[in-house]
């Protein structure tokens, strides 16, 4: 899926438009451009490429608008590329509906790794498959069953609906307030110490270290993705 995928990159700056095209399509993807919010929502609707990545200082429009416009048709994928550092946009934007946040400036490496994730969790979302795998984590959705190298994994009905929801979107960064939102209901979404405990209790359980997460991954101040490598 990821190679050929086409991409729109909705950004003011020509340098950055011009490096992500020589960039991206050394690695077979197909580019298109948009240098303002609006020529970004109509190219976004007329030629509906698989992931969108945009920067949130347009000239005519915020980024955090552009993406709850977006979402108000369409679930493409969308990678947020800024200079904005501050946790309080990360979350803004991830809540808006964004499925991913690199700040500028960034690698080539990290920024196709994300857009890989984000390509694999929408092949994921639509493929209607019950059965998730990674990193010899197996989480069969249909029959509630975990496994970890072939081994069953035991967990607290809150530990599975955690790991559940990490599952369905696995590849993307989670705020702390959605995943409390959605496990735990909107009167506990503020309760990110609460959630930082059942966190650390499943990754005992699917990390084989757990000092040093490789699959249950921290986005610092903002929430936790759940790796689709």
């Amino acid at each position: 899926m990821a190679e050929g995928a086409a991409i729109l990159v909705i950004d003011d700056e020509p340098q950055i438009r011009r490096y992500l095209r020589v960039s991206l399509e050394a690695h077979d993807f197909r580019i298109l451009e948009a240098d303002s919010a609006r020529e970004g929502l109509r190219l976004a609707a007329l030629s509906k490429p698989d992931l969108i990545i945009l920067d949130l200082g347009l000239p005519d429009m915020d980024g955090q608008t552009v993406i709850a416009r977006l979402r108000e048709w369409s679930s493409i994928p969308v990678i947020v590329l800024s200079v904005r550092a501050d946790e309080a946009d990360k979350i803004a934007a991830l809540d808006a509906g964004a499925d991913d946040y690199v700040t500028k400036p960034f690698g080539t490496g990290e920024l196709l790794a994300r857009i890989r994730a984000a390509l694999r969790h929408m092949v994921g979302a639509t493929s209607g498959q019950p059965v998730f795998a990674t990193g010899g984590l197996r989480v069969d959705l249909e029959k509630r069953l975990v496994s970890l190298h072939g081994e069953a994994v035991k967990l607290s009905p809150k530990e599975y609906d955690l790991l559940r929801l990490l599952v369905q979107h696995a590849g993307k960064v989670l705020t702390h307030q959605f995943i409390l939102r959605h496990v735990w209901g909107q009167a506990h979404e503020h309760d990110v110490q609460y959630l930082r405990v059942f966190a650390r209790q499943l990754r005992q359980k699917i990390e084989a270290d757990p000092a040093r997460p490789q699959l249950l991954l921290t986005e610092p101040g903002v929430g936790y993705r759940l790796s689709a490598e």
